[in-house]
């Protein structure tokens, strides 16, 4: 997905941003399935102690409960009301807030790491790496994660290609670089499974945005490739399968303030 100019809290509500406001329109399908993150991950990235957590572009709560199941004190900001509403249906005791990363709706140094789960592209970085930085304690982790499906899985490569365009293995939107505030980036990947039916993949393919902005035919027709692609992989002759992702993970610590 290609990083917007505009803020998050922009792309929910400016209808020239139909793909980023649109998945609050199917928040409860989002939720059941979309994948969750490599726990592998999330503690490379923040360690075992139990932390207090910023994450912002929280969606339906995905990336908030596994943190919550590893220990960690969760603090989930998003800014579409549909999303958060899901959020606080299926995640009892972490707390939901409306708020961007470009605003953040916490203390200075409040907390000790903020993450970001499949929302990060949609930051206003200029205004965003700022927020974030303010409220981290000294030392604090600032961490981006994204779940992607496995492209070196030959019908999982087809299955990008067909529902994100033919470019879009090469489509540059990660950062490597946070900005001043914050020291050098280091990434690492995880692999990560999810077991699906095929009218779970169906299901999936739905909650996307290509789908969610298509027209009525634009929906069928993706529809019908992603099925065709499942035909190709022999997966309807399956009870149940893996759909091979990676977690990926950008992390970087809070710079001291100066002086």
């Amino acid at each position: 997905m290609e990083k917007s100019s505009l803020s998050y809290a922009d792309a929910v509500t400016d209808s020239s941003r139909r793909p980023a406001r649109s998945f609050g329109t199917v928040a409860d399908r989002y939720d059941r399935f979309r994948p969750t993150y490599s726990a592998e991950a999330v503690v490379w990235a923040l360690g075992v102690r139990p932390l207090r957590i910023a994450d912002i572009g929280a969606g339906t709560g995905i990336l908030s409960r596994l943190l919550q199941r590893l220990g960690h004190d969760v603090i989930a900001i998003e800014p579409d009301h549909r999303m958060r509403t899901r959020l606080a249906e299926a995640s009892p005791g972490v707390v939901a807030m409306a708020g961007t990363a470009e605003d953040i709706p916490l203390r200075d140094r409040s907390v000790d790491a903020v993450v970001a789960g499949q929302a990060y592209h949609w930051f206003d970085t200029e205004r965003a790496h700022p927020e974030i930085a303010r409220v981290l304690r000294p030392g604090g982790v600032w961490a981006a994660l994204w779940n992607d499906a496995d492209e070196r899985v030959p019908w999982t490569l087809r299955l990008v290609e067909v529902i994100d365009g033919p470019d879009a293995t090469t489509r540059a939107h990660r950062r490597s670089d946070f900005g001043p505030l914050f020291g050098p980036v280091t990434q690492a990947e995880f692999r990560n499974e999810l077991w699906l039916t095929l009218d779970d993949l169906l299901a999936l393919t739905t909650t996307r945005s290509p789908y969610l902005v298509g027209t009525r035919q634009e929906r069928q027709d993706l529809m019908d490739a992603v099925h065709q692609v499942a035909v190709e992989a022999g997966l309807p002759t399956r009870e149940r399968f893996p759909m091979p992702h990676v977690t990926r993970v950008h992390r970087a610590t809070v710079s001291p303030p100066a002086g």
